[in-house]
C-alpha cells in the first residue's frame, strides 16, 4: 500500500551515543534490548520512547505500523538494520523499505563522478590554505606533529603541510579522491568522518573546505569525534546564512551549509573546543571564509 506523505524512519544502532539527527524527531522506538539507549536518546531529544517487543521478530509489520502512525513525520527506530549500514533513513514506497540518501551522500556522489573536473576547477578559485593560516597552525604544533586530514581531495593541502614538517594522514570519503592520491604515489585512506571513527591520537585534525558540506547535526558529530582524536583542530568553512544546493563547476548537485560566527563559536564550545584563531578571508568571488584554529578546552 502506498502511503500519502510517508513517515521517514531513521534507523540507528542500539549502542548509539552521538546520533546525527538533522531534523525534528516525533518519537523514538526501540526493541526490548535497546530500552536503555532508547531512554537516553528520547530524553536527549525531548520526545517519547515506545518499546516494541516484536520489532526484531516482525520488522516489516512493525515498521509499517509505525509508518502508518507517523505519516509526514520523522521517527527514530533503534537496533534494527534491515541489512543496511547504519545510520540509515528509510521510507516505505509501497514495494518495500527504500533508503533515502542524505544531502551529504548526494554531495559525495557528485565528487565520486567528477573528481577530475573538481581538480581542474581549483584554478578558478582555489580552496588551498593561505600561508598566514598555516603559519597560525604552526604556532600550535611542533615539527613532526601528526595530522589527520579530513577530506584531502586532490591532496594539495597535505603537500603544503608536509613541506612544513608535519606527518599527514590523507583521507577522503570519496573513493575517487583516494584513488587519485594513490595514483600520484601517496598513501591515502577511505574515511567518512560522519560514519567512521577517526582513530588517533593526532596532534591536529585538519579540514579545509570540508565542514561546509555537513549540516548542524553532522558537524556536531564530527567535532566531537575530532575532540576524541586530536589535541588541536584547524578548518575552514564559509560564512553565510543556511544552506543551498549548487551545480557550480561540477555540473552536479552539491550541498553547501554556511555559518554565522557566533553560532559556530557556540558549537565549538559545546563540543569541547577553545578557539585560538577565528579569522576571515575573502575569495575573488566575494565569498567570505572562516579560518579557525581551536584546541581542547
Amino acid at each position: 500500500m502506498n502511503l500519502m506523505c510517508p513517515a521517514r524512519i531513521l534507523l540507528l544502532p542500539g549502542d548509539v551515543l552521538e546520533p546525527a539527527v538533522g531534523e525534528r524527531i516525533a518519537q523514538v522506538y526501540a526493541g526490548t534490548f535497546e530500552v536503555a539507549a532508547g531512554t537516553r536518546l528520547a530524553d536527549q531529544l525531548g520526545v517519547r520512547l515506545t518499546v516494541v517487543p516484536e520489532l526484531v521478530e516482525r520488522p516489516d509489520e512493525e515498521l509499517q505500523a509505525i509508518a502508518d502512525l507517523h505519516r509526514g513525520e520523522t521517527v527514530i527506530v533503534l537496533g534494527l538494520d534491515l541489512g543496511l549500514r547504519l545510520p540509515a533513513l528509510v521510507e516505505h514506497t509501497g514495494d518495500g523499505w527504500t533508503r533515502v540518501p542524505t544531502d551529504n551522500e548526494l554531495t559525495l556522489a557528485a565528487y565520486e563522478q567528477a573528481a577530475d573536473k573538481f581538480r581542474d576547477s581549483l584554478s578558478h578559485g582555489s580552496s588551498e590554505s593561505a600561508d598566514w593560516w598555516l603559519d597560525a597552525i604552526g604556532e600550535a604544533l611542533q615539527p613532526g606533529a601528526s595530522v589527520l586530514e579530513i577530506g584531502s581531495g586532490t591532496g594539495e593541502d597535505a603537500v603544503a603541510l608536509e613541506e612544513r614538517g608535519y606527518r599527514v594522514r590523507r583521507t577522503d570519503a570519496a573513493v575517487s579522491f583516494v584513488e587519485m592520491m594513490r595514483a600520484e604515489g601517496f598513501a591515502a585512506d577511505h574515511l567518512n568522518a560522519i560514519t567512521d571513527e577517526l582513530g588517533g591520537p593526532y596532534d591536529l585534525v585538519f579540514a579545509d573546505a570540508v565542514f561546509l558540506h555537513f549540516d548542524h547535526a553532522e558537524l556536531t558529530t564530527v567535532l566531537r569525534k575530532a575532540h576524541r582524536a586530536a589535541t588541536n583542530l584547524a578548518f575552514t568553512t564559509r560564512e553565510g546564512e543556511g544552506g543551498e544546493w549548487s551545480n557550480r563547476f561540477l555540473d552536479l548537485p552539491r550541498r553547501f551549509n554556511s555559518w554565522q560566527e557566533q553560532p559556530l563559536r557556540d558549537l565549538l564550545t559545546e563540543t569541547g573546543w577553545t578557539v585560538i584563531h577565528f579569522d576571515r578571508g575573502r575569495t575573488r568571488f566575494g565569498n567570505t571564509w572562516f579560518h579557525v584554529l581551536a584546541k581542547h578546552s
